[in-house]
Parts: structure tokens; C-alpha cells; sequence
């Protein structure tokens, strides 16, 4: 979260920004031209460094930064060696039309002191969040979520089943009498499922837990033993299933790494809403609304 920038001085950027795209395109590279050499890394520059100014007044480093931060999104198009360029093209931009504004008294407006007086607080509650939250926020916390997670959520057992499908009842009964006569499972189903994911695999739908197959299949393979099939056709709303489980076991929990930056935001959130809740708890807040009160309270209770 970043300081607001007026809807106006962003269509202003906009067209600074498509001009800055449109030139200067660098030209085709020819098949036989030598590979171009990686860049040492340039040092960081001094934050207080002057780059330009306007109307007297510096333009640094810093403010640069600034500017690439707050509007990450409209650079984003453009090549990373043009965005320092269109950050000043910016501030030049924000800069004589906010000094045009205060010559003519807009910076005295009731309106504009109000909003002014909003965006500062937006940016406070942001440096807030960033210093409190985001800054203090560790990787030993994201860890200790996850194992919390793991800890808390109860072992869910899957199977490994193959399946063959077929239009009727009769089709599927048959099929049973091929295999309590010992024919291949496999076999049968490359020949006869219906289902074109089954045709090449033996009917191989993989492991599955809970949840992930309609209810009367679902139900069917988990009251199955490992290397049993069914002596009963099984109807759902695809056809009649004759299914058979190779396996069972329980579903391992996702790596650490593959839910890293999931938890890493509900981390962040629990510490950012942590700190909400202490702060307004110790705020004298008073609504005289009494709708107005009860939507509030409303709201809170579904963060809480």
C-alpha cells in the first residue's frame, strides 16, 4: 500500500507512459551477432542525490524511488532501462501541475483539505503496516503456521482405484463374470471403458480423497479392500462402474515450499488484523448512528 497518486495526474502519466513506449524500440538482433555480454551489477545510488529540479526545488534519488514504487504498475510495461526516465517524466508532470493548483488557491479548497488530509492518513496506516507488520514478519513465523497447520488437520485417507465404465447394467455384470473368471482388469478396461481417459491407462484414475469423486463412486472404492473390485456395478449419473482398488494410504500434507506464499499471507494477515484488534480496542470510538453502528459491529464480526 502506497501513497495515492490523483486520478488526474495518472492520466497524465498514462500518456507520458505511452509515449516512452512507443519510442525508441530497440532493433532486431542478427542471427550471427555475438552474445551480448552480462553487466557487472550497478552500485546502488546515493538516495540524496539530485537528478533534476523544478522550479528550484531538487528532484532526487529518492524521489525517483519513490515514484517507481508508487506506480510499480503502470512501469511494469515498460523496459527496465526506460522506467527511471518515465519516473522523472512523472514527477515533472505531478510537480508543475500541483504548483499550477496552488497558484490558483486549489490547495485552499474545504474538499482537497479534506481528501489531503485522508491520503496522509492512508499513508500512515501503510508506513504503519510496513514497519509493524510486513518488516516484522519472519520466516520462523510462516514456519511455525505451517507446522500449526499440519498439527491441526486430521489424517484424510485416500485410495487408488481403476474403473471400468459402461452404459448398462448388463454391460457392467458381465464384465464382473469376465473377472471373478480371472481376466485382467486392465485389460478389460482398455477395451471396454467409455471413459477416454481409461482407454490407454487400464482405467487408472490415480489416488483420490474424499471429496473428489461423485458420491456413489466415492463411497463404492473406500469400502473397498486393496485389490478387491466390485461385485456390484455401481450406478452414478456417467453411466455403471465397475471399480477396482490397487491401493490405500494417507494423503501426504503439502511441502513446506508449495504453500510457502499462502501462508505467508495468512501469517500477514493474522498479524496485520492481531494489530487492529489491540489498536481499537484501546481507541475511544464512539458511532451515534445506531445503523450505522450495527453495520460496523457487523463487519467486525466477520474479521473477528
Amino acid at each position: 500500500m502506497r501513497f495515492p497518486i490523483s486520478r488526474a495526474a495518472l492520466a497524465g502519466i498514462g500518456f507520458a507512459l505511452g509515449a516512452a513506449v512507443s519510442g525508441g524500440a530497440p532493433a532486431i538482433a542478427q542471427d550471427n551477432a555475438a552474445p551480448a555480454q552480462t553487466p557487472a551489477p550497478a552500485p546502488a545510488p546515493d538516495p540524496n542525490t539530485v537528478v533534476a529540479s523544478i522550479g528550484g526545488q531538487p528532484v532526487t534519488e529518492a524521489d525517483l524511488t519513490q515514484a517507481l514504487a508508487d506506480l510499480d504498475q503502470q512501469f511494469a510495461q515498460l523496459p527496465l532501462e526506460q522506467r527511471r526516465a518515465a519516473a522523472l517524466s512523472a514527477i515533472i508532470e505531478i510537480r508543475v501541475m500541483a504548483d499550477e493548483a496552488v497558484k490558483k488557491g486549489y490547495d485552499k479548497d474545504a474538499d482537497f483539505k479534506r481528501r489531503a488530509a485522508f491520503l496522509q492518513l492512508r499513508a500512515l496506516h501503510s508506513e504503519l503496516v510496513d514497519k509493524e507488520v510486513a518488516d516484522k514478519l519472519t520466516d520462523a513465523d510462516v514456519r511455525a503456521l505451517y507446522d500449526k497447520q499440519i498439527s491441526e488437520t486430521p489424517p484424510v485417507n485416500e485410495v487408488h482405484a481403476r474403473h471400468i465404465l459402461v452404459k448398462t447394467k448388463e454391460e457392467a455384470e458381465e464384465i464382473v463374470k469376465q473377472l471373478d473368471g480371472g481376466a485382467d482388469f486392465q485389460a478389460i478396461a482398455n477395451e471396454k471403458t467409455t471413459d477416454p481417459s481409461g482407454k490407454t491407462s487400464g482405467g487408472d484414475l490415480g489416488y483420490f480423497g474424499p471429496g473428489q469423486m461423485v458420491p456413489e463412486f466415492e463411497k463404492a472404492a473406500f469400502a473397498l479392500e486393496t485389490g478387491a473390485y466390485t461385485k456390484e456395478p455401481v450406478e452414478s449419473p456417467f453411466g455403471w462402474h465397475v471399480i477396482k482398488v490397487e491401493d490405500k494410504r494417507q494423503q501426504q500434507p503439502p511441502a513446506f515450499e508449495q504453500v510457502e506464499q499462502q501462508l505467508r499471507s495468512m501469517a500477514f494477515r493474522d498479524k496485520y488484523f492481531a494489530l487492529v484488534k489491540q489498536l481499537r480496542g484501546q481507541a475511544d470510538v464512539s458511532i451515534s448512528d445506531p445503523a450505522l453502528k450495527t453495520a460496523v459491529q457487523s463487519i467486525e464480526a466477520q474479521q473477528q
